[in-house]
């Protein structure tokens, strides 16, 4: 029997205006973030239990080849996450402010 070996494999799906490791609920931005912030791909793979070894190496090298559009993409997400934020501070004041509280919260009990 002669192996034949897989000479591309899809290892992230563009759905709607995002991107996900293929077949998960998984975003790919979580993982970019977790490599910028310095994790190890097997570390990643702890943290996502679903997803393999080879999935996380696939999503860092997709990154690492489209760097500029996935840096792009994500400074959109960042500015639209920004225009929520702000919306919900205008909307519901009390609110933002619980939630802040919450965070800051969480934050120091690390």
């Amino acid at each position: 029997m002669t192996l034949t070996p897989i000479l591309a494999k899809p290892y992230i799906e563009q759905r709607d205006t995002g991107y996900w490791i293929e077949g998960t609920r998984i975003s790919l931005d979580s993982i970019v973030y977790s490599f910028l912030n310095g994790e190890s791909p097997e570390s990643i793979a702890q943290n996502f239990p679903l997803l393999s070894l080879e999935q996380v190496y696939g999503a860092i090298a997709f990154y690492l080849a489209n760097r500029e559009l996935v840096d792009t993409y994500l400074k959109e997400g960042e500015a639209e996450f920004e225009r929520l934020q702000q919306s919900c501070k205008e909307k519901n004041p009390l609110l933002y402010q619980k939630l802040k509280a919450a965070q800051a919260q969480k934050q120091s009990g690390l």
